[in-house]
């Protein structure tokens, strides 16, 4: 039973209150083990649901799943030395095993890059044997100094992605591809909102040619680094030899991509949507869209509910829809409270009443109640998950526009903007990485990305935002997790 303690409120106390909506909705709780967390049922069964839609759409787009070591030779990560200056703060290390020394240092994974490329290497040999289009659901480990639930602990679950192309035309189409795949799962299924574009120099992904991320505002206009999409180049296959024959006849290295989401995406959906009564969940990921709250006074008004809710569940399986029953003896006051904490979409509460008048009392997750027929029924609910779906989007969207500045007319204006309520800031950049490092420095803003152009403003900076010289590139600045 979730603990009944008060959530507190998002204005009060935003990472608080993020702790307390995992706490009260059971999502996950702390490890003995320091920064890893322990993924509880309500929480994994939205990973679940995650895992599943995005499955299906890797395998839409032609890739397929394998599996890779846990442990990597310490000298793999060597062979590519923008990877392992990138990692190595980041690496744990396994040094015995069997009670042994072990003859070379094992690396917990904390990204399958060059595993995976030492296997290419093998497997790869003539221009017919590309593209290699593989994924992997792992977990990793990387050893963070400072850790918050979901969305940055020590060992966390994620999918990668590997691909290997004969042109870089086609790495850089894979890596575009999946970068939209990403951007149509976190919008039409998580229903947040997204800006997308590549990364600077000094934020894309060690030993990549090029980075493209998915960014979303959280509801403390912090941004949240959802997804990446990595551009590798040759970078790899030339360090692992991952060579192939071309139609030619000649000899060339692969070009690759690499793609990733986590775990982190629950810690997303967490602070885009919930509230202060605690979790709030869309449809499409929710372990159970609706429940069912038999109400009794009696044995007898127990057996004829609890029987009415599972013909109602059965039929309502039956139409796709997941849905369960809260036969537990408590207060039904006491199980929609928990139900609302856990993010629930919808309720049904069922009493003698609504037997004798043929109907069922909908309550929504995002307010109000009503009777309805309980004829059509799971026709109406699934009208209802689709506005519910549309709602959450809308909200987040509209949120997002209120805390994004475009065009500051001065560094002032820029700085006042980050250091007052936060938010996206659009605004020129001459492209110095020295500019950009001070801007961090002064504000703790990043660059999240370099704007696609269906996201770019309608007119093109001229001049930086932060010296005034003339502007190379639009950028998008925010605080961020």
């Amino acid at each position: 039973m979730a603990d009944s303690k008060a959530i507190t409120t998002r204005a009060d106390d935003f990472s608080a209150w993020y702790n307390d909506v995992i706490m009260r909705a059971e999502l996950a709780d702390y490890s003995p083990v320091r920064g890893c967390m322990v993924i509880r049922p309500n929480g994994y069964a939205i990973w679940e649901q995650m895992q599943a839609a995005l499955d299906r759409m890797f395998k839409d787009t032609g890739h397929q799943n394998a599996y890779f070591p846990l442990f990597i030779p310490q000298s793999f990560l060597a062979k590519e030395a923008q990877h392992v200056e990138g990692f190595a703060p980041e690496t744990a290390v396994v040094t015995r095993g069997g009670g042994k020394e072990l003859d070379e240092p094992l690396v917990v994974r904390p990204t399958s890059e060059t595993i995976i490329y030492a296997m290419y290497a093998k497997w790869i040999q003539s221009w017919r044997d590309l593209p290699v289009l593989i994924n992997q659901w792992a977990n990793v480990v990387r050893w963070e100094l400072r850790t918050r639930l979901f969305l940055r602990t020590t060992e966390f679950l994620w999918q990668e992605g590997h691909t290997a192309h004969a042109t870089e035309a086609e790495a850089e189409a894979e890596t575009l591809l999946i970068l939209g795949v990403y951007r149509q799962f976190m919008e039409e299924w998580m229903a947040m909102p997204v800006i997308i574009g590549p990364k600077t120099e000094s934020e894309r992904f060690a030993g990549a040619l090029r980075t493209y991320a998915c960014e979303a505002l959280m509801q403390d206009n912090k941004a949240l680094q959802a997804g990446t999409s990595h551009n590798l180049g040759q970078n790899f296959a030339k360090a692992f030899g991952v060579e192939f024959q071309t139609a030619e006849g000649g000899l060339e290295h692969v070009w690759s991509t690499s793609w990733g989401v986590s775990t982190r995406l629950v810690g997303g959906l967490i602070m885009t949507h919930s509230d202060d009564k605690g979790l709030v969940c869309p449809p499409r990921l929710a372990q159970w869209q609706v429940v069912i709250v038999p109400i009794w006074r009696s044995d007898d008004e127990r057996e004829q509910t609890c029987a009415a809710a599972a013909v109602m569940m059965k039929d309502l399986r039956g139409a796709g829809i997941r849905v369960t029953t809260d036969l537990r003896d408590m207060k039904p006051g006491a199980k929609y409270y928990e139900w609302e904490a856990r993010g629930a979409p919808f309720r049904l509460e069922l009493g003698p009443r609504d037997l004798a008048n043929q109907s069922v009392m909908l309550a929504r997750r995002l307010g109000g109640k009503e009777a309805v027929p309980m004829a059509g029924l799971a026709v109406r609910l699934q009208q209802e998950m689709a506005t519910m779906q549309q709602a959450l989007f809308d909200a987040a969207k509209a949120r997002q526009a209120a805390a994004t500045l475009r065009g500051p007319r001065s560094k002032q204006e820029f700085i006042d903007f980050i250091e007052g309520n936060g938010g996206f800031v659009y605004a020129g950049w001459c492209g110095d990485p020295a500019v950009e490092a001070e801007i961090k420095e002064q504000t703790k803003a990043t660059i999240r990305c370099l704007p696609m152009p269906e996201f770019r403003s309608p007119e093109a900076p001229t001049t930086c935002i932060w010296t005034g010289r003339p502007a190379t590139v639009e950028a998008v600045w925010a605080r961020a997790y």
